[in-house]
């Protein structure tokens, strides 16, 4: 064996802690005692990101297989995650308006609506914009406006919105047990945005009404779509809270961009029916 493959492996080796901790590197004078707050949580934020795109991919492939058990396992884990993003917001908002000004002018052009993985998570949810790629920064009517032709974010957001969403993949599910979903539904383009369907909303109250285990699976798409809700909102007031009616940093239009994403649920139909039990 080489001597590459005798070395122990170790915490700091397997978490590569090192790189890690060399990854916080402000760029105020002195630097601003916050600064590293302020990156700290956005790093985690993108692991976060990171780890609900894996594991909704295999949601997808739960889903689409009928594996209730599996699929109620990962949703309660993604529910989870998003409870902790929330919670992370708790620690951002101990930094006043002041402190953060301190550093905000170091961030130029950098701004949260550039994160790709979120963009690409909003896909997954089945957010697809019509207005294409190359759309107006800030508008919040482009997912990978800011991203660079060709580059692998870009691709993977691009991607993202030509196959299959989540929910899409729900359907597939919830059709699998008997459940009649419109064959024109489940054959949709999904490159277009779904639009609620009084057909689905039929086929998911008898789901909720006769199928216990399609019961449980609605129900926790439902805790999914509220979670992200629940960040959104929070998100929403955060941004309030700091830099108040301010253009937001990269050009957006900053808590008024974000207040437009607030009250639009990723599963409309499952909302939909909460009316009809």
């Amino acid at each position: 064996m080489s001597q590459e493959h005798d070395k122990a492996v170790t915490y700091t080796s397997y978490l590569k802690v090192d790189e890690l901790l060399d990854l916080q590197q402000p760029l105020s004078d002195g630097p601003e005692h916050d600064e590293l707050l302020f990156i700290t949580i956005h790093q985690v934020y993108e692991l976060w990101f990171k780890q609900v795109l894996h594991e909704c991919s295999a949601l997808q492939t739960a889903l689409e297989a009928g594996n209730t058990h599996r699929s109620l396992a990962l949703l309660g884990r993604i529910r989870t995650i998003m409870k902790t993003c929330v919670a992370q917001l708790d620690i951002l908002e101990t930094m006043t308006p002041l402190q953060f000004n301190s550093f905000r002018g170091r961030l130029s052009s950098a701004s949260g609506f550039q994160s790709a993985q979120f963009r690409e998570l909003e896909a997954v949810l089945g957010r697809r914009d019509q207005a294409g790629a190359d759309a107006t920064p800030g508008t919040g009517m482009a997912m990978a406006a800011h991203l660079v032709p060709g580059s692998t974010p870009r691709l993977r957001v691009e991607a993202a919105m030509a196959r299959p969403s989540l929910y899409d993949s729900a359907l597939k599910y919830f059709s699998s047990r008997g459940h009649t979903i419109p064959a024109e539904v489940l054959n949709r383009d999904v490159t277009i945005g779904y639009e609620a369907n009084e057909k689905v909303q039929d086929a998911l109250l008898d789901a909720h009404r006769n199928d216990p285990e399609s019961n449980m699976v609605g129900e926790a798409l439902v805790d999914l779509d509220e979670g992200l809700q629940e960040w959104r909102y929070r998100h929403v007031k955060m941004v309030e809270r700091t830099i108040g009616a301010k253009m937001g940093s990269g050009g957006s239009s900053g808590a008024g961009y974000l207040s437009s994403t607030l009250f639009r649920p990723v599963f409309a139909d499952l909302w939909a029916i909460r009316s009809r039990f």
